[in-house]
């Protein structure tokens, strides 16, 4: 497996991963998947608001879609009765 942060990269074995973990290192498989984060990240204030704003109108679409499939599972319950 292998420690990466920024141009650096290390290679490791599991003994080692909590280490780089902790100094901010991603860890990646041998494939290159990604299997741990490193500590400490942050993530810009304006991008976490664009992606709650995105996460409310998504919330929002979703209620709306949900709404409208139990109307028309009334309306055809309804006329299935007649």
């Amino acid at each position: 497996m292998k420690a990466v942060k920024g141009n650096k990269e290390y290679t490791i074995d599991e003994s080692q991963k909590k280490f780089y973990q902790d100094g901010g290192f991603d860890i990646k498989d041998n494939a290159g998947n990604v299997i741990a984060y490193g500590r400490g990240k942050t993530v810009p204030y304006g991008d976490y608001m664009n992606v709650m704003a995105e996460l409310a109108a998504t919330k929002a679409e979703l209620e709306a879609v949900k709404d409208k499939a139990a109307e028309e599972k009334k309306s055809k319950g309804a006329k299935g009765g007649e």
